[in-house]
């Protein structure tokens, strides 16, 4: 074993005790942040810093999540091996590894060719034959698969995307970073009404503030 790796296990052990540390409790999530390589869903040139706790940029444009917030976010999914999930905002494919470690099934929504390429041959080689990613328009979600038991945006919204909220299953659980795309969000967890309880509001409980990039709407035309 090199030096570097040496480093990175250490890095990587610490990164784990301050996700504990931060209440990352769910045992399924601690094990699926283990078990998934982060180191293969940064930049190269970002390498050192792949199990340091703070956002990366990746292509076009966009990032990767610090870790703490992306432990947060699939904590307040409370979901198991029932669940299927959609993710709007694949990225590097790194929030839908960890969660295909512990979902049904995983599909993960990317407007930009590019990402979502690099994304599902990454998850092929790691045997995540359970994550879907496809090129769409994520504020459209996809019906043709729906319901899903739990939708995760990873991008801002001034307010949640009707689809979406179509597309949650009753009861269903809902993440999202709430508020305005050039300054800090809410990331908020809505709970969508079981079956005959349509007309009541979706209850609603803030995990904190977040700073996420803003969603766009429709495929990039280029990238």
């Amino acid at each position: 074993m090199t030096e570097a790796e040496k480093n990175e296990l250490v890095e990587r052990a610490e990164l784990l005790l301050a996700l504990r540390r931060r209440g990352l409790l769910d045992n399924r999530v601690m094990r699926a942040f283990e078990e998934v390589p982060r180191e293969r869903f940064v930049d190269p040139a970002f390498r050192d810093l792949a199990w340091a706790d703070q956002t990366l940029p990746i292509e076009c444009g966009q990032t990767i999540s610090q870790p703490s917030v992306i432990a947060s976010m699939t904590q307040a999914l409370e979901f198991d091996s029932t669940h299927s999930v959609l993710e709007v905002g694949t990225g590097t494919g790194y929030q839908a590894a960890i969660m295909g470690h512990i979902a049904r099934r995983v599909v993960t929504l990317e407007r930009y060719r590019t990402l979502a390429h690099s994304a599902a041959v990454r998850l092929r080689q790691l045997g995540l034959a359970n994550v879907e990613v496809i090129v769409a328009d994520g504020t459209q979600g996809l019906f043709a698969r729906a319901p899903f038991d739990r939708i995760v945006l990873t991008a801002a919204v001034s307010e949640v995307p009707a689809p979406l909220i179509e597309q949650l299953a009753p009861e269903g659980i809902l993440i999202a970073p709430l508020g305005p795309p050039d300054d800090t969000q809410t990331l908020v967890r809505l709970r969508k009404p079981g079956e005959g309880r349509e007309g009541q509001v979706m209850e609603r409980r803030d995990l904190g503030r977040v700073r996420f990039v803003p969603i766009m709407a429709g495929i990039a035309a280029s990238l």
